[in-house]
């Protein structure tokens, strides 16, 4: 009994190692013919090979096939959209999706999608999330989608307002458009994205909307445009963010202190020392440590 399993044993190790062997003896050879610029990208049945040279159990190989599936571009796509739909192998599910973050295809849009709100493995769905994000403008409309659906829980909301913000400037067309949406969930993200808009370009149009969203009906709304704003570090919004520390809300309240402690512009300390006196003990704190930060800036400046 003992001796047979030892045998049985034996056999598998000697297949895993096979395999292993062919794996390298693969994405060796695919890697010399890409080198000598003869490596032939209609050969379907190698690139099936690559795909499912995804599923080795040695990270680094993992590694090796994706960064050459990604060498070898969009022709691979169709194959990798293939694998991270259907394929039984959770480790070639989640390589396929980090494969296409580095490709970016916007042919893969609809197949991350899927994967992204209904694949059963974590994991997947996040790695799809960054391919969307990857992927850039082509992905936006759907993710809009996505936030304004009531039917997404919070985590994949997150996922998708955290892809939005990751395009960035390629996105800007959609998002000046989204920020006068009926979704809550999407004007939030909206102006999150808006702080990185504004941050990659300098973009006076961006700064201005998280200005004007500082009067925003909605508390939260008002929030996320007072936090933005502390992380463009855009001066001319500092008198609209010592109005801001007037608010009725609390939370915009202490992000509008915490962007002027950010900014560092003199011009807000007065508000900031008279709020050393507030009847909230969370404002004094904070207008305490934002005066703390406008004088080192300044001392810095000075030096």
């Amino acid at each position: 009994m003992s001796q047979s399993l030892n045998i049985q044993t034996s056999g598998v190790n000697d297949s895993i190692l096979r395999v292993q062997a062919e794996n390298d003896a693969l994405v060796q050879r695919v890697n010399e013919q890409i080198s000598l610029e003869i490596f032939d990208a209609t050969d379907e049945t190698v690139l099936k090979q690559l795909v499912e040279g995804l599923g080795d159990p040695r990270g680094l190989v993992r590694l090796r096939f994706a960064e050459t599936l990604g060498e070898i571009g969009e022709a691979t796509t169709p194959f990798l959209i293939e694998a991270l739909r259907n394929h039984s192998n959770v480790v070639v599910r989640r390589a396929a999706a980090k494969t296409l973050t580095i490709i970016s295809d916007p042919r893969a849009v609809p197949d991350l999608l899927q994967a992204f709100l209904n694949d059963e493995d974590t994991v997947v769905r996040s790695s799809a999330a960054g391919a969307l994000a990857r992927t850039g403008e082509a992905s936006v409309p759907a993710l809009l989608e996505i936030l304004a659906s009531d039917e997404h829980p919070q985590d994949i909301k997150g996922h998708a307002a955290w892809a939005l913000a990751f395009i960035g400037s390629e996105a800007a067309d959609h998002l000046y458009t989204a920020l006068n949406a009926a979704s809550l969930d999407v004007r939030c993200a909206v102006i999150g994205a808006l702080g990185h808009v504004a941050q990659e370009q300098s973009d006076e149009k961006s700064c201005n909307l998280l200005v004007s969203a500082l009067t925003d009906p909605e508390a939260l709304i008002r929030t996320e445009a007072a936090a933005a704003l502390g992380q463009v570090n855009y001066p001319p919004s500092v008198p609209h963010l010592i109005l801001a520390t007037q608010d009725t809300d609390l939370d915009v309240r202490k992000a509008a202190i915490n962007s002027l402690g950010k900014i560092g512009d003199r011009a807000a300390l007065e508000s900031l020392q008279a709020l050393l006196n507030d009847e909230q003990e969370v404002v004094r704190v904070l207008a305490k440590l934002a005066i703390a930060q406008i004088e080192r800036q300044s001392q810095e400046d000075d030096w």
